[in-house]
């Protein structure tokens, strides 16, 4: 949709660049602050799906909390002013300079994925004379009906306590004195469009929780990861997603102990339709069979259709002429550096402004400098 472009600016800024539309993202906020509220939810936002530093201020800004897999993660939220005790750090592979990181700021919990790994952090919060607050990532085995590159709640996933594992896990505390449990993290994938894949998620918590119950144990923290997916092909059509309906299945379905707090990590949901990979057609090349739009911007810009042939949907943000069909690809030096093929778009001219959309969640934060490329600059609807 052309109309949403200030064309004429972008006509003076060097391709290809990241388009924000701030005014979007911060509608968005607002919905979910909205729904989450109504049943006293917290939510921490998937640092992983974008860690632009006015991105996250704008995030933190809206009284957001933050969830990490990376200490370079934690880093840049802090330098964006969000709360340490409003940062849950999760990833199955924590180093031990990450894990210091978190202990020596008292962030609100670690996101144990093992049981070395929960000795390692009691070890070091030893070492400082610190009790780490930990919740226990359980993986709880149910298909969440995504791709499989980005599907995490499975038994033969990396992520994770199994099941079978649970109470030798829960065992452990007993032998362990510098950490707490004070919760358990579910997450079951990305990028999920239907919803009942959430529903169950509901009954497996529901059937771990009876099972601690049995033990005497009662966490104070249940957090249901992220996951909820965005429409990729008709991305003006729901430029929000339906949080309302989201958060309402866990308020039906999710039989929570007195007392207990609930928490999500959204990412993908509200960042991705706040971006645009914004690019210039270099060539249109004829070929024998095909015609393709040879774009400044490659998969080192966006990698999602390379690596999970993700589809984008791509407009010719220029002219308004017959519409034609065109292989959409980049400069990289690979076969996969290819965003579409038999794309229909306005007919294609050399210099033409090209705008790939729904692609502000890993995006820029995936992009990178191979064939020695420059990183993509980022420019945003409320300072053009």
């Amino acid at each position: 949709m052309k109309g949403i472009f200030p064309i004429e600016k972008f006509k003076t800024l060097q391709t290809p660049f990241y388009y924000y539309n701030t005014d979007l993202l911060r509608s968005t906020l607002e919905l979910v602050k909205s729904e989450a509220g109504k049943y006293g939810y917290h939510v921490h936002y998937a640092v992983k799906a974008n860690a632009n530093q006015k991105i996250l201020t704008i995030i933190r800004e809206n009284g957001f909390g933050a969830d990490c897999v990376s200490g370079g993660e934690i880093k840049a939220c802090l330098e964006a002013g969000f709360p340490a005790n409003k940062i849950v750090f999760a990833g199955v592979g924590k180093a031990d300079w990450e894990i210091n990181l978190g202990l020596d700021r008292d962030i609100f919990s670690f996101n144990v994925e093992s049981a070395a790994e929960l000795a390692v952090i009691n070890e070091l919060a030893e070492a400082k004379g610190k009790v780490a607050s930990v919740a226990l990532r359980i993986n709880p085995e149910v298909d969440a009906n995504t791709h499989a590159y980005i599907t995490t709640g499975l038994k033969e996933n990396k992520f994770g306590i199994n099941l079978c594992q649970l109470e030798s896990v829960l065992d452990l505390f007993a032998t362990l004195k510098n950490v707490k449990l004070v919760g358990l993290h579910f997450h079951i994938g990305s990028q999920i469009t239907d919803l009942s894949s959430f529903q169950s998620l509901c009954t497996r918590v529901n059937e771990i929780q009876e099972s601690m119950y049995k033990r005497q144990m009662i966490v104070e923290h249940i957090n249901f990861g992220g996951g909820l997916g965005i429409d990729y092909h008709n991305p003006d059509r729901q430029a929000i997603p339906d949080f309302q309906a989201y958060f309402a299945i866990f308020n039906k379905h999710a039989k929570l102990r007195p007392s207990q707090q609930v928490h999500f990590e959204p990412g993908r949901s509200i960042m991705a339709q706040c971006g645009s990979l914004i690019s210039q057609v270099l060539y249109v090349k004829e070929g024998s069979s095909k015609r393709f739009a040879i774009l400044d911007a490659g998969f080192t810009e966006l990698i999602r259709p390379a690596l999970y042939q993700a589809y984008h949907q791509i407009e010719n943000i220029s002219n308004d002429e017959a519409v034609e069909m065109y292989d959409v690809v980049g400069p990289v030096c690979e076969s996969s550096d290819c965003f579409g093929k038999e794309v229909e778009l306005n007919k294609v001219h050399r210099g033409d402004l090209i705008a790939i959309r729904s692609a502000g969640a890993y995006g820029e934060i995936m992009a990178s400098q191979y064939n020695c490329r420059q990183l993509p600059k980022a420019y945003y609807s409320d300072t053009l």
